[in-house]
């Protein structure tokens, strides 16, 4: 286990949007996380990684223990620096090539040298096929290309965990695919990953385990064949039988059977 979560509330004024979550992460394991819109699956996320602060509960992080509502904000830092986020529209610095992109959290937050960060800024974009592109500005790349950045920003730290936030939800349906094949090929690598995601069929396809949300809670979580192929919570099948028939269902995911 590298990380774990009990008892996670938060609440926006009178909205509950997590009422409680118990949230397990294991070291190498790919997690997906799905649902309809609103049950709280980004808030979940954004709480893991400490952009939204939790009202209540715990979290385990490779064995340390730490109160959610009242962790320091060092600790926050400390946690953060062995975590990655990839965002659901980028979040590309518009004044800076695609190397700088990657390199600019290594050289300001952890004072790399540019040497050192360039190199591995470098092999990050190759592992997302992104080397022939590494001065070309945000502007002149397309969304797809955008995201690949964004996950070789994300990996280039060398995470214990990458969070994933709907990575495609701003992509067309060409891109999309462009982008489903990076994270599959940091599956294939045993990277640790929790991913957000409409794309069910990827998630059947790519993830360990399967959590279903609705309500702010989770409603069903097994591994990715039970949920997908037997779920058990009449929620979840209602879901997912509507959710199979869209675009980025079973039938036109990439892999898929």
């Amino acid at each position: 286990m590298i990380l774990k979560a009990e008892g996670l509330k938060k609440s926006f004024g009178e909205l509950t949007v997590l009422d409680g979550i118990d949230f397990t992460i294991n070291k190498g394991e790919v997690v997906a996380v799905i649902g309809p819109s609103g049950s709280g699956k980004t808030t979940l996320l954004r709480c893991l990684n400490f952009l939204e602060r939790a009202d209540e509960g715990r979290l385990v992080f490779d064995g340390a223990e730490y109160d959610l509502a009242g962790i320091t904000r060092k600790e926050i830092i400390a946690i953060r620096k062995r975590t990655g986020f990839v965002f659901q529209s980028y979040n590309l610095f518009a004044n800076k090539t695609a190397l700088e992109n990657v390199t600019e959290g290594l050289i300001i937050a952890r004072k790399i040298d540019r040497k050192t960060a360039a190199e591995a800024g470098l092999a990050a974009l190759e592992k997302v096929g992104m080397l022939d592109r590494k001065d070309y500005y945000p502007s002149k790349l397309s969304g797809g290309q955008q995201q690949r950045v964004a996950i070789a920003r994300a990996m280039v730290t060398d995470p214990e965990v990458i969070y994933f936030d709907e990575p495609t939800s701003a992509l067309d349906p060409e891109l999309t695919g462009e982008v489903l094949g990076v994270i599959r090929d940091l599956a294939s690598d045993g990277h640790t990953m929790v991913i957000v995601t409409h794309e069910m069929g990827f998630a059947r396809n790519v993830a360990d385990r399967a959590v279903f949300m609705e309500n702010g809670i989770i409603a069903e979580e097994g591994t990715a064949a039970d949920i997908f192929d037997n779920p058990q919570n009449e929620r979840t099948r209602a879901f997912l039988n509507k959710s199979m028939a869209l675009p980025g269902g079973a039938a036109s995911a990439p892999d898929a059977p």
